[in-house]
């Protein structure tokens, strides 16, 4: 028992010990970090100065329309430039961005519609960062140490989405909003320095030779040849051509969906009416699955072994499935709190295996790209899965979750039924 532990831990900290791999993880921490804190500060400085919610409403949308609509161009150039030296200049760009609209905070100068075109302004230059964030990691470790590489970033990466708001909330507190716009702008100079700080694996020459072909035998255009438009729609036909691809992408929409609004107004609702409890409650909730899935990371980094990921996602759709239907059933907190960490375990451990099979996969000439049609489809998938929560909530919990519990036992059924989606590793 000592000695697997011992191999287990081990396996999970290798890739702390590659100097790469520090600082992509420390870079990813500190961009995130500074994406909890520039939404406080939104927020803040807006509410500030125009005291109006509906003004916020039109500072977060001008932020989150851009990041939606140029993510394909995003995944398309890192694909074509590299996805460190995307990151680099998003993490500069973004910091000067940051420093501009604190030092006119600062000078009183700032007006709404400035706020507005810098809410856009962020959100478009955050969408080069995001793919390229996500597809970087096999040019740092090798394929054995994906999984554990993914554990630690993902687990970094959800302490730092606790820690941004909360942090920038005390930054705010004790000294004013534009100056968490500058400790912003710190936090993405610093990212920018540790991705320049990267130094990538050196790439064989086999893979050299192959590297315009798609993991499913499609060819891709060559890089330097074709338009961004062709380079996009080259991407979307990847994905889309591949079944196993399309499988990973269905399930990311479902669980998109069935996470987004029963996690949001379906957890507020459940704390508020069916718990009869208030904001600690619904604290406690997200506390839960948050902890849940950090733990199931952590386990899915430290296995040895590679499962079958058709399988394994087949499973979690089922899991959550069953997790969800109970949360509409459970009449206590102290059920709905064991339901929601177990569920969360179960996105930590099968997140670890699934994002390292799509970059294990997929050829490094296209990944961005369909990285990025993944995180659009989520954009889509999100609002819709709100609305429609928000209608079903009204007449109470069960119904909202009884429709989430049967869109991912579908799920999990059409995975099964598909011979190519079961034997995938």
């Amino acid at each position: 028992m000592a000695s697997t532990l011992v191999d287990a831990r081990d396996r999970l900290s290798a890739p702390a010990r590659l100097p790469s791999f520090r600082l992509l993880w420390l870079g990813q921490s500190l961009s995130l970090l500074g994406d909890g804190f520039s939404y406080i500060a939104f927020s803040w400085i807006t509410l500030g100065l125009t005291q109006s919610t509906l003004a916020l409403g039109y500072v977060l949308a001008f932020q989150a329309v851009p990041r939606a609509l140029l993510t394909l161009v995003g995944g398309s150039l890192s694909d074509k430039w590299s996805s460190r030296t995307l990151m680099k200049l998003s993490s500069w760009a973004r910091a000067a961005l940051m420093a501009g609209v604190g030092l006119a905070g600062l000078a009183g100068s700032l007006t709404l519609w400035m706020l507005c075109c810098a809410a856009a302004a962020f959100g478009a230059v955050d969408a080069f960062f995001q793919p390229a964030r996500a597809s970087i990691l096999p040019s740092v470790v090798d394929e054995e140490q994906l999984a554990p590489a993914n554990a630690l970033l993902g687990v970094a990466a959800k302490v730092s989405a606790v820690l941004g708001p909360a942090v920038g909330g005390m930054v705010v507190a004790f000294s004013n909003a534009p100056i968490a716009f500058l400790v912003d702008g710190v936090c993405f100079a610093l990212c920018g320095v540790c991705v320049a700080g990267i130094r990538p694996l050196p790439r064989p020459a086999a893979e050299e030779e192959t590297a315009e072909e798609g993991a499913a035998g499609s060819a891709v255009p060559p890089r330097a040849e074709v338009s961004l438009g062709a380079r996009i729609r080259a991407g979307l036909r990847y994905a889309f051509e591949d079944p196993r691809i399309r499988t990973i992408l269905a399930v990311d929409a479902a669980v998109t969906f069935c996470q987004a609004g029963p996690f949001t107004v379906g957890f507020a609702t459940l704390a508020k009416v069916e718990l009869h409890g208030g904001s600690a409650t619904l604290g406690l909730l997200n506390g839960a699955l948050a902890g849940g899935a950090m733990l199931g990371t952590l386990v899915g980094g430290a296995v040895s072994s590679r499962p079958r990921i058709g399988l394994l996602i087949a499973a979690l759709a089922g899991w959550l499935a069953i997790g969800t239907g109970l949360l509409g059933l459970v009449g206590n907190t102290a059920g709905a709190l064991a339901t929601v960490v177990a569920m969360g375990f179960g996105m930590g451990f099968q997140g670890v295996f699934g994002l390292s099979w799509i970059q294990r996969t997929i050829d490094g000439s296209v990944l961005s790209r369909v990285i990025s049609v993944d995180m659009v489809i989520g954009y889509a998938v999100a609002p819709l899965s709100l609305i429609v929560c928000g209608a079903l909530a009204q007449s109470g919990t069960a119904p909202m979750f009884a429709v989430s519990a049967a869109v991912l036992a579908v799920t999990a059924i059409g995975i099964l039924s598909s011979r190519t989606v079961r034997e995938m590793r």
